[in-house]
C-alpha cells in the first residue's frame, strides 16, 4: 500500500511555487460537462489494518485447491530468491532502456535472456521477448509470411492450443493470411505428415508437446516443411526443453522460429497473468524479427557494454516499414525468468522438467487403475495428457473442486469429438499424497455417480 507524505502545508507550499490555486486548477482544461465531480458511491476509506483484515479474509474465502490444471499455464516451484531479487527497485522501477549509457543493468539483464533462450531453444537469436505466447505465435505466423514472400497461407494443427488459434486469428485473418488447420489421428493425439496436396504454404506450426501433452514426430514433421519450401515455427514449452530435442535440432535443418509462453520460467499462476512470449529465430531471419534485440558491443574507448541493437517496431521506424507494433517486451517477467533460469541452471531445469514428468506417470497410472477412466491416445507425453471418464467432465470437475481440487481442463468445449475428455497435468509441486488424493477423490464420485439414482446425483 503506498504511503502519501505530503501534509497540507506541503500541498499549498507546491501549489504556490507553480502558481496555481488549487489542485483542482492542475485539470481545469477539461471541461466541467466531463468530469465525474464528487464520488458519492464511493465508501468511506478504511485503514490500512482494516484493509488488511479486509484482504485476509478474501484470501481465505477463496481457499487454497490442490491444482491439477495446465493446458498453458504451469504451477511451478518458484525459488524465494527470484522474486526478492526481482522486485529489488533497481529492476522493480526500471523503465524502458531507451539511453544505453543509463541502463546497462538492464540491458546486460536482457542480453542474458537472449543468450539463455536461444541456447535453450538451440536457435541463433532471441528478441527481448513478446507479450505472451498466444501473441508470439501470431507474430511468427506473420514472420514466415514476409520472409516467404509468396505464400499467405500457414498450417496450423489441431493439437495447437485453442486459445492460441483463436488470438492468431484475431491479429493475421485481416492481414489476408489464410489459416489452414490440420487434424490429428484420433488414435495417437498427434499430427501425421499430410500425405495430401497441400499447395503453397509459408510455415507449418508443430507444437511439442502438444496441447494434449503429446510428442508430436517433430523430425518428420520439420523435414517435410523443409522439402515443400516452408518455414517451420515451433511451438514449446521451455520447461520441456531441459529434457526434449531442441527445435534447433529438429530434422535435417531445424526449426526456423521457436516460440511459446515464458510463464513456466519462474512467473506464478497469478491468476492469469501478466507473462510474456519468447521468440527465437535463425541468423538469416533475424532481420524480419518483432520486438527489441538487445546487442554486446564496444564503447569509443574499446570497454565493452550493451545496446539496444535492433528494434524493428513502429515506434522506431516507419510504421509501413516496421515488423510489429508491439510496444512492451514484459521486462519484469522476463527478469524474473532470467534470475530463474540463472539459480537452477541446466541440471535445475533438468530435474524439475523431470520430476513433472515422473508425477504425471504416475497420476495416470493411478487414474487408469480407476473403473470408468482410460487414457485417450497412445502417443508418449508429457507434462500433462487427456483422460475419459464416464461421466460428463465439468459435473466432474465441479465435484472435485468441491473437495478442494482442481482436477483439470474440460476439453469437452473444444475438442467435443473426445467426449468426457479431461486434460490433466502434475508438475514437480504434487506430492505422493497429492497424487493419491486425486485418484481416491475421482474414484469416489465417479463410483457416487454409478450407484445413484438417475438426477439424484449431488457433488
Amino acid at each position: 500500500m503506498p504511503f502519501i507524505p505530503h501534509t497540507e502545508h506541503d500541498i499549498q507550499a507546491m501549489l504556490a511555487a507553480i502558481g496555481a490555486p488549487s489542485i483542482d486548477a492542475l485539470f481545469d482544461e477539461i471541461p466541467a460537462a466531463l468530469r465525474n465531480g464528487k464520488l458519492t458511491k464511493v465508501p468511506t476509506a478504511l485503514s490500512e489494518m482494516e484493509i488488511n483484515r479486509l484482504m485476509q479474509e478474501r484470501a481465505e474465502a477463496d481457499g487454497r485447491y490442490l491444482n491439477f490444471i495446465g493446458a498453458g499455464a504451469y504451477e511451478h516451484h518458484i525459488p524465494a530468491a527470484v522474486w526478492q531479487i526481482t522486485t529489488r527497485g533497481e529492476f522493480y522501477s526500471a523503465y524502458t532502456p531507451y539511453q544505453a549509457e543509463a541502463s546497462q543493468g538492464t540491458l546486460q539483464l536482457i542480453y542474458e535472456y537472449q543468450t539463455m533462450m536461444a541456447s535453450l531453444t538451440g536457435l541463433d537469436v532471441s528478441n527481448a521477448s513478446l507479450y505472451d505466447g498466444g501473441s508470439g505465435l501470431a507474430e511468427a505466423v506473420l514472420m514466415a509470411v514476409r520472409a516467404h514472400k509468396g505464400a499467405a497461407r500457414v498450417l496450423m494443427p489441431r493439437t495447437v492450443s485453442p486459445v492460441y488459434r483463436a488470438v492468431v486469428s484475431g491479429i493475421v485473418k485481416n492481414q489476408h493470411i489464410e489459416i489452414i488447420e490440420l487434424d490429428y489421428d484420433p488414435a495417437t493425439g498427434i499430427t501425421p505428415v499430410p500425405t495430401a496436396d497441400m499447395g503453397d504454404f509459408a510455415a507449418l506450426v508443430v507444437p511439442q508437446p502438444n496441447f494434449f501433452g503429446a510428442l508430436e514426430e517433430v523430425d518428420a514433421l520439420t523435414d517435410w516443411a523443409h522439402a515443400h519450401g516452408a518455414r517451420v515455427i515451433a511451438l514449446v514449452n521451455p520447461t520441456s526443453l531441459a529434457l526434449l530435442k531442441a527445435p534447433g535440432q529438429w530434422g535435417a535443418k531445424g526449426a526456423d522460429i521457436a516460440v511459446g509462453e515464458g510463464q513456466p520460467l519462474g512467473a506464478p499462476l497469478s491468476s492469469g497473468g501478466p507473462y510474456y512470449g519468447f521468440m527465437t529465430c535463425k541468423q538469416e531471419l533475424v532481420r524480419q524479427m518483432p520486438g527489441r534485440i538487445v546487442g554486446r558491443t564496444v564503447d569509443l574507448d574499446g570497454k565493452p557494454g550493451f545496446a539496444l541493437t535492433l528494434q524493428a517496431r513502429e515506434q522506431h521506424i516507419r510504421r509501413s516499414k516496421a515488423t510489429s507494433n508491439i510496444c512492451t517486451n514484459q521486462g519484469l517477467v522476463v527478469t524474473a525468468s532470467t534470475i530463474y533460469m540463472s539459480l537452477l541452471g541446466p541440471e535445475g531445469l533438468k530435474r524439475a522438467a523431470a520430476a513433472c514428468h515422473a508425477n504425471t506417470r504416475i497420476l495416470l497410472e493411478k487414474l487408469g487403475a480407476i473403473a470408468g477412466v482410460k487414457r485417450v491416445f497412445s502417443a508418449h507425453c508429457f507434462h500433462e495428457a487427456v483422460i475419459q471418464i464416464d461421466a460428463p467432465a465439468g459435473e466432474v470437475l465441479r465435484a472435485l473442486q468441491a473437495q478442494g481440487i482442481l482436477g483439470g481442463y474440460d476439453l469437452s468445449g473444444h475438442y467435443p469429438e473426445l467426449g468426457n475428455a479431461i486434460l490433466v497435468c502434475a508438475t514437480e509441486t504434487k506430492t505422493a499424497a497429492d497424487l493419491d488424493l486425486y485418484a481416491q477423490q475421482l474414484a469416489r464420485i465417479l463410483s457416487k455417480r454409478r450407484e445413484a439414482p438417475p438426477c439424484a446425483y449431488k457433488s
